[in-house]
């Protein structure tokens, strides 16, 4: 019985990963209105009932394949964080990951283009907050305990979380090609700005200066 139960839970995470692999590769290269469920079932092979049976409709699909690209990002971003060699250095490097990744053309149309309008810009941010916004506070706090950031780090975080998420919303939207180069460099330049520096070297900077 155990075995016979072992089989059938493979067979269902099989038809869910099949599902969602032809799905993500649909919704990326046709969009969300020009997918139908007859092309995800054909791209398959997957009945009807199977698909109903993971997925309610259309749209739980399109989520389930939104969760996926958040989660596959957040995986990415922490990986390009921990090799920085400071807390502040690996907030900034967090952050270009998230740019880059988000305007990747596969992401760019189901995250950017698609799922505001399909999810709803309330369900699209609560998703995001959930899979980036937790690496975000971390690397903030971490960059405050080492003394290279001020302030509250959760409001820090959250107005840095803002610039980024409308930032890739702009260039995502954008026809220009150098909206994503613009929006890293003015990126980095303004989280630069935040780096807190001491009263001393301040005055050792000055000093230079004269």
């Amino acid at each position: 019985m155990e075995n016979t139960m072992g089989v059938k839970a493979e067979r269902a995470l099989a038809t869910r990963t099949a599902l969602l692999a032809a799905a993500r590769n649909l919704f990326a290269t046709e969009g969300f209105a020009a997918t139908s469920t007859e092309a995800i079932l054909a791209a398959t092979g997957v009945t009807r009932g199977a698909l109903y049976h993971h997925f309610t409709d259309k749209q739980a699909l399109f989520a389930a394949v939104c969760e996926s690209l958040h989660a596959e990002a957040e995986q990415v971003i922490e990986a390009d964080a921990d090799a920085a060699p400071n807390a502040f250095e690996g907030l900034v490097a967090g952050c270009l990951s998230f740019l880059n990744f988000m305007i990747r053309p596969e992401v760019r149309r189901i995250l950017i283009l698609d799922a505001p309008s399909v999810l709803g810009w309330a369900a699209w941010n609560e998703m995001d907050t959930r899979h980036g916004f937790g690496l975000l506070i971390q690397g903030v706090e971490a960059a405050v305990a080492e003394g290279d950031l001020e302030g509250d780090p959760l409001a820090l975080a959250v107005m840095i979380n803002g610039a980024l998420n409308y930032g890739v919303v702009w260039a995502g939207q954008s026809d220009e090609p150098e909206a994503l180069d613009r929006l890293k460099t003015s990126f980095v330049h303004m989280i630069k700005t935040l780096r807190f520096k001491s009263p001393e070297s301040n005055k050792n900077s000055n000093e230079h200066r004269v």
